[in-house]
């Protein structure tokens, strides 16, 4: 997985009060969890965090703080109602024999068949929940879907990996490849046509049926 450096400054005045003076002056106030250490509260400039933020990948962010760095993991993000301004970030700290469950962005590989002939492609699920060591997470989950014709869909069970664990339901289904409504339509117009055109064969050959009768008819009364 890629990962983005970050500078963040130590917090000692913590609360509401200094978390709005932060955000004033352009920091974002954040937190770094570890399941072994005390929280690090700190503050990171806005527009080094929204390039992390506002990006469909997903990173490894090593944090330094003074002399120390943290290899860690967006957690957990806090938006603005109305702006949609970043409030607050937790990180997570990763460490190499722990295993950490975080979300993968999907990415579809490959031009379907099914789509080709006129389908409609449905990506049900844009990300994936994995529970991984740091070592093994992957920038984005492949799926090819060259072979998928209009009917077919692809469920996690059929995503076969021994780097990591899938989270949700093996059930769930992933991308599916639907029939479009316009293919319908045309299917029963092309029916319909057919029906009609068999209906006009019956009546000439009842036609043709009839004429011969009539002709063997007069052929008699000589």
């Amino acid at each position: 997985m890629k990962s983005v450096s970050l500078n963040g400054i130590a917090r000692v005045d913590l609360g509401k009060k200094f978390s709005k003076k932060i955000r004033k002056n352009g920091e974002v106030p954040c937190v770094i969890y570890s399941k072994k250490k005390t929280p690090t509260h700190i503050s990171i400039n806005y527009n080094e965090l929204r390039k992390i933020v506002y990006n469909p990948n997903v990173f490894i962010l090593n944090i330094t703080v003074g002399e120390e760095t943290f290899n860690t993991i967006i957690r957990d993000i806090q938006f603005h109602p109305i702006s949609d301004n970043i409030l607050h970030v937790d990180f997570l700290e990763l460490k190499e024999n722990e295993l950490v469950s975080l979300e993968i962005p999907v990415n579809l590989t490959g031009n379907s068949i099914g789509v080709r002939n006129g389908g409609q492609l449905n990506l049900v699920m844009r990300k994936l929940l994995i529970k991984s060591f740091p070592k093994n997470i992957p920038d984005t989950i492949e799926i090819d879907i060259t072979e998928m014709r209009i009917g077919n869909s692809i469920r996690i069970l059929d995503l076969d990996n021994e780097d990591f664990q899938f989270l949700q339901p093996e059930n769930g289904v992933v991308v599916s490849v639907k029939t479009a409504r316009n293919i319908v339509e045309e299917e029963e117009e092309e029916e319909e046509e057919e029906e009609g055109e068999g209906g006009e064969e019956g009546s000439d050959e009842k036609k043709e049926e009839g004429g011969s009768a009539s002709e063997q008819e007069k052929a008699d009364s000589k």
